[in-house]
């Protein structure tokens, strides 16, 4: 399994075709939510995955936060569970942004994953709220 971190220039239409299949999969068809995927973000993002024979086998992207040094992270998924793919993704990615001068890293978690992002060094901020339709909390890690 390789893990690849690519620019939205960078990627290849293979690429982004197997990105958004794989969000499609999760979001829409496992998870239910009903949105745009497609919101713009994704020009000025990086797309981090893990890729096996051509298909994207977990994912995140990650753009510039509010403060510098600081990035925030989303559309975090595996499309296959309970096998690590989320937890070696998010360790590659952490390496990664590590090496990049990342200092911090912010992200919404919906409330069933953030035991998830806890075991990652992730920690609470804030109190719950709702994001499309379903309850998140923000999270931040500091490296």
């Amino acid at each position: 399994m390789n893990f690849v971190a690519k620019r939205f220039s960078e990627l290849t239409g293979g690429e982004v075709y197997e990105i958004l299949k794989a969000r499609a999969k999760v979001f829409m068809f496992e998870q239910k939510i009903w949105y745009l995927d497609m919101d713009n973000v994704d020009y000025t993002a990086d797309h981090l995955f893990l890729e096996e024979n051509g298909e994207v086998a977990a994912y995140l992207r990650a753009f510039k936060g509010e403060n510098d040094g600081e990035i925030h992270i989303g559309r975090v998924l595996s499309v296959q569970h309970n096998i690590g793919l989320g937890t070696k993704l998010m360790n590659k990615s952490l390496e990664y942004f590590l090496k990049n001068g990342v200092k911090s890293i912010v992200l919404n978690s919906q409330i069933t994953a953030v035991r998830f992002y806890e075991k990652l060094g992730f920690n609470t901020v804030g109190e719950e709220f709702i994001e499309a339709g379903i309850p998140h909390i923000k999270m931040v890690k500091y490296l």
